[in-house]
C-alpha cells in the first residue's frame, strides 16, 4: 500500500509501504515500482486522474469537496491554502489577501484563479504550511 502524504500513511496503522518523498501524484509515480501491478486510487471526487491514467488505475472517489461561503467579508494578512479546491474556492471570493500555498499543484491552481502566492511550503504537509506560513508573515 502506499500513500502519497506522511499524515494518511499515519492514518492506516503502518500498513503504507511507500511514502514518495515529495507528496505529490507526481512524487507517488517517480517512486512506484514498475510494473506497478494492479492499482486503486482512491481521493477525492474531482481529483487529477494522473496516477489513474499512468497505471490505468482503477479510481475510487471517497469524498466530495464542497465550497463554504463565509457570511462576512474576510480580513487577516495572509491566507493558508491546502487544496487546489481550496485555491479555487478562495480566489472565486474576490479577495486581495496574500497566500501560502501547501504545493505546486495548490500553487498552480491559486496562480491560475488569479490569488498572490507569496509562499509555497517545502514540504507538502502541516510543518511545511507552518514552516512556509513564517517565512512569509512580516
Amino acid at each position: 500500500m502506499a500513500a502519497i502524504g506522511r499524515a494518511t500513511a499515519r492514518a492506516w496503522d503502518g500498513e503504507v509501504e511507500l511514502v514518495p518523498a515529495v507528496s505529490t501524484q507526481e512524487g507517488l509515480l517517480a517512486e512506484l515500482p514498475r510494473p506497478a501491478g494492479r492499482v486503486l486510487f482512491a481521493g477525492a471526487e474531482d481529483a487529477r486522474r494522473l496516477l489513474v491514467d499512468e497505471l490505468d488505475a482503477e479510481f475510487v472517489a471517497l469524498y466530495r469537496t464542497l465550497a463554504v461561503r463565509p457570511n462576512a467579508p474576510l480580513r487577516g494578512d495572509l491566507v493558508v491554502l491546502a487544496s487546489a479546491s481550496a485555491a479555487t474556492a478562495y480566489a472565486e471570493l474576490g479577495v486581495s489577501i496574500p497566500a501560502v500555498s501547501i504545493g505546486p499543484e495548490t500553487t498552480s491552481a491559486a496562480k491560475s484563479a488569479g490569488v498572490r502566492v507569496v509562499q509555497e511550503a517545502r514540504t507538502h504537509d502541516l510543518d511545511g504550511l507552518v514552516e512556509a506560513v513564517a517565512a512569509a508573515s512580516p
